[in-house]
């Protein structure tokens, strides 16, 4: 398959801004994939070369990727960076760039082009998928003395041949920044319409990726064998389950209501989710994004090869930052001082961590995500031998509105973010990728009348005045619908930011920049700039009203309004540990405002 096949496909997917029209091109480029290429097709949607969990990625900076686009040009590395500097998109870059040299437009010593159609390649040879993924895979793979330099020159190579079209996507896809917003779910549809026989298939496609966590992988099996073909699959250690999510409601009583009156509550730790794969003495950390980030915690894996007596297993557990001194545990932000490159083992030592489990998935070859909760934990409590640094989360079972204010309360005092509160019925099966009501977060915040802190995803910007004349003065705010995986407005964001976040704001956000509304997006204001929904930020609020300017909640409550949290101030969390499809949701926006009106009214 040809490489500007695809490129043209990003090209229209980038224009479209409805999410039916995404999918429907979608649909039509896999269609036209052939079998050899399907998994290389998928993953280069995603913007990768291989699964999250693999911790293969490009990862070139735009600087060498600016010095990349003057070689294959001709063109000074000031030249391209001066108009990457105007266009703040490598992509566009290096399609202008590239274009230049086609027209024989400043290209001191570049070889003899040849035009053919729409395509741009030395002696008229197109090159294919294969051809572009190969050479990216050889990049990302290249590392030791001189492997910058090799690195540059390689894909210098690959710009020479591509035509101005590729060489956008190229250049994007090495930086990871490809800004097509296609959501994992929207490539779970195109692969139900094209091998599943329509939207029926659709759940076995979904349950399949959930516990692989490989979308090219479920893309071949159903290639080769349509539906059938994923039956085949089961839970494996070392291919991470895609974890199970909890919703939230304000209050005991509305809790235990949905759990039949009964339910056990555990401490929710202000840490770092991560699941646990162990295999003999080869322990595998990856987060809730699903990246391998057991460099990251050197101490927590040794400490878990002596504190697991299975020889394997896959559990999920929480790591929180402990003071050296007190013992006590720190909040979340400290414990991202553990996320980096360099110094990890000085950093495990000034800023010690411990792993609190709360579920078992699976044990010495037996799946367990079948099971019930209540015996996912009994056989929890077999293989844990506790120690100071790794033992089972703090819980309790319940069967009152006063037992649980009372063990909610215990775990405030212990410094913890709240509790999660887990259905022991025989429904209460591990949900792998999926949020509802068997698991209910409950916290409570004193900071405002807002009775919780929200996660929402960065939709959109409005250029700032005055003082903030240069940078963005507000962001508008988005919660998650799991239903239809799209995303609707409920505020603008401007207050809580510091002068050094105003600063950054601009730089983090820029590679999600988009010309237009994402198709994911559904929101009645008109915003200055656009965002792929990717960033998630901790968000606090003085209440939630109906407002005919936002669509969290449209037409619930009154026709033609939505839900919008007023006075809502940044808590200073970037919460990069969750991916946009974690943030709040609609629903629990729906509840907590629920909750307000029925306490006006009691």
């Amino acid at each position: 398959m040809l490489y500007l096949l695809l490129a043209q496909a990003f090209r229209d997917i980038e224009a479209t801004t409805k999410r039916i029209a995404m999918t429907d091109s979608l649909a039509t480029l896999l269609r036209e994939t052939p079998p050899q290429d399907i998994a290389k097709v998928v993953y280069l949607i995603q913007g990768r070369l291989h699964p999250n969990f693999m911790g293969i990625e490009i990862g070139m900076a735009e600087k060498l990727v600016v010095r990349a686009v003057a070689n294959a040009t001709g063109l000074s590395i000031d030249d391209v960076q001066n108009y990457l500097n105007e266009s703040g998109d490598i992509g566009s870059t290096a399609q202008i760039e590239l274009d230049k040299a086609f027209h024989g437009i400043e290209q001191p010593g570049l070889a003899a082009r040849v035009e053919h159609g729409e395509a741009l390649q030395p002696r008229g040879q197109a090159f294919t998928v294969a051809d572009v993924y190969e050479t990216l895979n050889e990049i990302a793979t290249m590392s030791g003395p001189g492997s910058t330099e090799r690195k540059i020159v390689a894909l210098s190579v690959l710009l020479r041949r591509a035509t101005p079209l590729e060489a956008k996507y190229i250049a994007r896809t090495v930086t990871g920044k490809l800004r097509l917003g296609i959501a994992d779910m929207t490539v779970l549809d195109a692969l139900a319409l094209v091998y599943g026989g329509g939207p029926a298939s659709r759940p076995i496609i979904e349950l399949t990726y959930n516990i692989t966590s490989d979308l090219g992988l479920v893309a071949e099996a159903l290639e080769r064998g349509g539906v059938d073909a994923l039956r085949a699959f089961t839970v494996q250690v070392g291919m991470p389950i895609r974890p199970m999510l909890a919703e939230r409601l304000g209050t005991p009583a509305d809790i235990l209501a949905r759990m039949g009156g009964e339910c056990i509550a555990e401490y929710k730790y202000d840490g770092e989710r991560v699941q646990v794969h162990k295999n003999g003495d080869t322990v595998l950390l990856f987060s809730r994004r699903l990246e391998n980030i057991t460099s990251q915690y050197p101490d927590i894996a040794e400490i878990i090869r002596s504190t697991i007596t299975a020889d394997t297993a896959i559990l999920e557990g929480e790591i929180v930052a402990v003071d050296p001194e007190t013992g006590e545990n720190r909040p979340f932000q400290e414990l991202m001082r553990r996320r980096r490159k360099r110094n990890i083992a000085g950093m495990a030592q000034e800023l010690p961590a411990s792993i609190f489990f709360f579920d078992s998935l699976f044990v010495d070859g037996r799946d367990l995500t079948g099971m019930p909760f209540l015996e996912r934990r009994r056989e929890l409590e077999r293989i844990i031998m506790p120690s100071d640094r790794s033992r089972i989360v703090e819980s309790t079972v319940v069967h009152s509105i006063d037992e649980l204010e009372v063990f909610f309360e215990a775990a405030i005092e212990k410094g913890t973010e709240g509790i999660v509160c887990k259905a022991i019925g025989p429904e209460s099966t591990y949900r792998a990728g999926s949020r509802g009501y068997l698991w209910i977060k409950y916290k409570r915040e004193y900071r405002s009348e807002m009775t919780d802190t929200v996660d929402l995803v960065v939709v959109g910007a409005f250029y700032g005045r005055g003082k903030r004349a240069g940078v963005y003065g507000s962001l508008l705010m988005a919660v998650y619908l799991p239903e239809t995986d799209t995303f609707r407005t409920v505020t603008r964001l401007g207050a809580g930011f510091t002068d050094k976040d105003l600063a950054e704001l601009p730089r983090m956000l820029e590679p999600h920049k988009i010309s237009h509304k994402n198709p994911r997006v559904d929101a009645k204001e008109h915003s200055d700039v656009w965002f792929v929904p990717e960033a998630v930020l901790e968000v606090i609020g003085a209440e939630i009203t109906i407002s005919p300017l936002h669509t969290a909640g449209l037409n619930i409550f009154r026709p033609g309004s939505g839900l919008a949290i007023r006075f809502p101030r940044f808590t200073g969390k970037y919460r990069f540990d969750k991916a946009p499809e974690d943030a709040t949701t609609e629903q629990e926006v729906i509840e907590m405002y629920q909750s307000r009106i029925k306490k006006i009214a009691s």
